[in-house]
């Protein structure tokens, strides 16, 4: 799905602002026809979460209803008026003027309706949206699941089943756009390099069967290159002789510019940013433009006081600036796709960014049924997840899960990994999604995360190996020299049997800011940056170890439980409001060396 773009043949009105708000607890408000227009009790604003604009609304989990009135401009055609939302988390329901426009499930990704028939051009219109957050076993991320033995580790309340609070509401911008009568829908790049010369292959599709025509551009400073005018149907191929090929040091970018023809005429355009690099894993290293690379950075969370998991633009640049000042190379979104203002900036700081859908929390000791729903669900995602985010070079993989439980976790946590799983389900899920993200992609890698215990078989078709460990926290705590000989041995031994580079997605240990002993003392943050420096050591002694993501960034709101202080995750470099622990200029004098 394109972004939204305005020029001389596009246009989009901005929804965002103060809109009308009403929780319904009850669940009345469909029968009570709320969707014609309610009576609101409060104020809020989009794109937030609802739960931490109201201290009332904190711990809040069911239904609420927004609204707000638009409308259209006098020079808007009637046709091809698209209204989008970037993320509604969870279920939402639209109408304009009382007319359902469409239903969608799922956060953190964009989703849109035609509404040229239904949206009134010289009167206001109404927009109600109901959302919906109940926490189900059967969505993804699941929530309400019983955990059984896990049960002590894993008692939230909220009851969720994964380690972040289940934010709500219309989190993301929403917008009206207009589109000519033939317009670009579309558009696929792909980039190679061959000796010194970079292929751009560019795929472009549009509303119609109507015999079009393609023309693009491709320019960075005084230098353009320019394609044939071909068929809409055919590929075009731009070659750029000695290309300025996008690295993290050198995050070139070169602006493509599409041009929709009929009749020798333009009748729409479009402009993106892309970068010419090729990714590839092999003989247990990631190679970027055919030179090593490493990876050094962290797992994040869209996470901030008073927005929630809403879009803070401010915030984003500030968490990338300090990317940047501690010397970091890449992330991992978890657990769930980030804004596209994050991955654009991702393109320009040249931050190496690992893609991932929100299926954390997954199980498979549930009725076949329900894991085939769980299933659909990520597909679905994984495929809106792709669509969006495939034009960017700052993406060089895709995650398709981050700690996946196996039916049999809490034995394999105390005996490891090499028993076989007896469970060829949660396999052939995993499979599925692995192999669908390569036939969608195939210049990306392709991978998830796992957890303590994930069975060997389960890697078999990725092309990175990534691996969550908490050695020296969660096992031998206060051990270091134990937790690192028994994290060495376990690497020695998924490398000696896949041969697949791995990076390990997440280390870490809780440290409350301020905390301080001169003895080993857990929560410190002198035992933070202890812990943190052996992991680092740990990395130089083993070449097929090609990435470190710590756990994490910056502290986070999670749910409440007996192992979170004051219900965050306190694992952070920076405090929840950005400031450095100690580990944070810990890893600056290492990583800015």
């Amino acid at each position: 799905m394109l972004k939204t773009k305005q020029n001389s043949f596009r246009d989009e009105k901005s929804l965002d602002g103060i809109w009308d708000f009403k929780t319904d607890p009850k669940n009345i408000g469909l029968n009570e026809n709320w969707k014609d227009g309610f009576i609101s009790d409060s104020s809020t604003v989009v794109p937030s979460s609802w739960n931490d604009l109201d201290p009332e609304l904190s711990d809040y989990i069911g239904v609420s209803w927004y609204q707000t009135s638009f409308s259209i401009s006098n020079l808007w055609d009637l046709r091809n008026i698209f209204l989008r939302f970037d993320s509604v988390t969870y279920h939402s329901t639209i109408w304009i003027n009382g007319t359902l426009v469409g239903k969608n499930e799922g956060g953190h990704l964009p989703f849109e309706f035609n509404v040229e028939k239904i949206v009134k051009k010289n009167l206001v219109n109404k927009l109600v949206v109901r959302v919906e957050n109940e926490l189900s076993p059967l969505r993804v991320p699941p929530g309400n699941v019983d955990t059984g033995s896990l049960s002590i580790f894993m008692n939230n309340i909220p009851r969720t089943n994964y380690d972040f609070f289940p934010y709500a509401g219309i989190d993301r911008s929403v917008k009206l756009y207009m589109l000519p009568e033939f317009y670009i829908s579309d558009i696929d790049v792909i980039t190679s390099i061959e000796n010194n010369t970079g292929h751009v292959t560019v795929e472009v599709k549009s509303n119609t069967k109507d015999p079009l025509e393609v023309f693009a551009e491709l320019s960075e400073g005084n230098s353009s290159y320019k394609s044939e005018q071909i068929n809409i149907n055919n590929k075009l191929v731009i070659n750029v002789d000695n290309p300025k090929l996008w690295s993290p040091s050198n995050p070139s970018l070169y602006n493509l510019n599409i041009q929709l023809l009929k009749d020798g005429n333009t009748i729409d355009s479009y402009d993106l940013d892309i970068g010419i690099r090729e990714i590839q894993a092999k003989n247990g290293q990631i190679y970027l433009n055919g030179e090593k690379i490493e990876l050094k950075g962290f797992g994040r969370h869209e996470d901030s006081p008073v927005t929630g998991r809403g879009k803070n633009l401010p915030q984003t640049i500030k968490d990338h600036n300090l990317l940047k000042w501690i010397g970091a190379n890449s992330y991992r979104t978890a657990h769930y796709p980030y804004s596209e203002e994050d991955l654009e900036l991702a393109d320009r700081n040249g931050f190496l960014v690992v893609d991932e859908i929100p299926a954390v929390g997954l199980f498979f000791d549930d009725e076949e049924k329900n894991i085939e729903t769980r299933l659909n669900l990520c597909k679905s995602q994984l495929k809106k997840l792709i669509n969006r985010d495939k034009n960017h070079p700052s993406v060089i993989m895709w995650s398709v899960a981050n700690e996946p439980f196996p039916p049999d976790l809490q034995n394999r946590m105390q005996s490891g990994n090499n028993k076989e799983v007896d469970n060829p389900i949660s396999t052939n899920f995993l499979n599925s999604l692995i192999t669908d993200a390569k036939k969608q992609d195939s210049s990306r890698l392709v991978s998830f995360a796992g957890i303590h215990g994930t069975p060997l078989e389960w890697f078999q078709n990725v092309d990175v190996i990534m691996i969550n460990r908490y050695y020296g926290w969660y096992f031998d705590p206060l051990n270091l020299d134990e937790a690192m000989k028994k994290l060495s041995n376990e690497l020695e031994d998924i490398y000696g049997k896949t041969k697949k580079p791995i990076i390990i997605s997440e280390f870490g240990s809780d440290t409350i800011p301020g905390f301080h002993s001169a003895s080993d003392e857990l929560y410190t943050e002198e035992y933070q940056v202890e812990y943190w420096k052996k992991y680092l050591e740990l990395a130089e002694q083993k070449d097929y170890l090609v990435g470190l993501h710590a756990w994490v960034f910056a502290d986070f709101r999670t749910t409440h439980s007996t192992m979170r202080i004051g219900g965050l995750n306190h694992k952070g470099a920076f405090t929840r409001d950005r400031k450095p622990k100690m580990s944070a200029h810990f890893l600056k004098s290492k990583w800015n060396n």
